[in-house]
C-alpha cells in the first residue's frame, strides 16, 4: 500500500565489497543482503548461519534455522552488531570450484591461489592452498590475469553466467564446502523497530519467500546449465574418493575448533551438529532411500 518502499543497489554501487555488514550496522543503509561467512573476519562462528563444510543441505538448514532453534542463535549472534538477520536465499549443494590444472592428488592443492572464503578456504590451506576471499565480479578477470589459479562461485548456472567456462578447463564436483548456502539479509535493528509490527513482519514474510524462491530457481536453471557446460567441453569431474577423505577430516577438525570459543560459539556447535545427526536419520530412510532406488 506504499507504506513501504525499498530501493534496491546493486553490489559495489552504494556499498564497497565486503563491507555491508558494518555498513547496516552502523545505519548507513537500513538493510543489507549477503552472506554471513563474509564476515566471519569479525566472529568466525558466523560461518556457521551461511555454511559448514560437509553440513547441512538446504533443506536441514531451513529446517534448522526455523525449526530448529537456529534463527535465535543467529540473532544472538548479530545482536552487538545492532542487525537482524534474516535468511534470504539458498544456492543449494554448490560445485567444488574452477580450476586450471587437474586435481587428481592431495599434493596437487599445495601452492594453488583459490579464491574460496568461509570456512572451506580454511580448510583447504591446510593441504597448502593459499585461499582468497574476491567479491564475484572480480573472478574472471583474476583468472584471466593468472591472480589466483582457481575459484569457486556456485554452480553452473551462476559459473556459466560469470564466464568461468572461458578461464578453467576443469569443473569439479562435489562442493563438500557448501552443500546448502544461506543468504542473509540483515536489517538494522533500531530501522525494523521503527516499522510498524505490521510491517516488521512483511520484511520477514518476503524474505522468507525470497528465501524459498532462490533455491527453487537454481535448482531450474542448473539443471539447462549443466548441459549447456558439456557441450562447451568443459570437463566435468568429480574429487576422488581419497581427497574427499581428507577434506572431511580435515573439516570436522575446523569446524569443531570453532566451539571453543565463547559459550556461545559452543551452543551453535552442538545445536548444528545435533540437528545435522537427527536430520540424517531420517533422510536417510526417505530422499536418499528415494534416489537410491528411482532409477533417474
Amino acid at each position: 500500500g506504499g507504506r513501504l518502499k525499498v530501493k534496491v543497489y546493486a553490489a559495489g554501487e552504494l556499498v564497497p565489497a565486503l563491507e555491508c555488514l558494518d555498513m547496516v550496522s552502523q545505519a548507513a543503509v537500513q538493510m543489507g543482503h549477503g552472506a554471513s561467512y563474509y564476515w566471519q573476519g569479525k566472529n568466525p562462528i558466523l560461518a556457521f548461519f551461511s555454511s559448514v563444510p560437509f553440513g547441512m543441505n538446504a533443506l536441514q538448514m531451513n529446517t534448522w534455522l526455523y525449526y530448529g532453534g537456529g534463527l535465535d542463535l543467529w540473532e544472538e549472534v548479530y545482536e552487538p552488531f545492532g542487525v537482524i538477520p534474516i535468511p534470504a536465499g539458498n544456492t543449494g549443494v554448490q560445485m567444488g570450484g574452477w580450476f586450471n590444472r587437474e586435481i587428481n592428488t592431495l599434493e596437487d592443492f599445495r601452492g594453488l591461489k583459490m579464491r574460496i572464503p568461509g570456512l572451506g578456504g580454511e580448510v583447504l590451506s591446510r593441504l597448502g592452498v593459499v585461499p582468497i576471499t574476491l567479491p564475484g565480479g572480480e573472478l574472471l578477470t583474476a583468472m584471466q590475469t593468472g591472480a589466483i589459479d582457481a575459484t569457486e562461485w556456485i554452480n553452473p548456472y551462476a559459473d556459466l553466467a560469470f564466464g568461468l567456462h572461458k578461464v578453467a578447463k576443469y569443473y569439479y564436483f562435489p562442493g563438500w564446502h557448501e552443500l546448502g548456502t544461506t543468504l542473509e539479509c540483515i536489517v538494522n535493528r533500531e530501522a525494523m523497530q521503527a516499522l510498524p509490527a505490521d510491517l516488521q513482519q512483511i520484511v520477514r514474510s518476503a524474505a522468507r519467500v525470497v528465501n524459498q524462491q532462490v533455491i527453487e530457481e537454481y535448482t531450474a536453471r542448473n539443471m539447462n546449465a549443466i548441459h549447456r557446460l558439456r557441450e562447451a567441453k568443459v570437463e566435468i569431474r568429480r574429487f576422488s574418493d581419497e581427497i574427499l577423505a581428507e577434506l572431511r577430516k580435515l573439516s570436522g577438525r575446523v569446524v569443531a575448533e570453532l566451539a571453543s570459543g565463547s559459550e556461545l560459539d559452543r551452543r551453535i556447535y552442538e545445536s548444528y551438529n545435533e540437528f545435522h545427526r537427527k536430520t540424517r536419520g531420517w533422510l536417510d530412510v526417505s530422499e536418499k532411500m528415494y534416489y537410491q532406488i528411482s532409477g533417474n
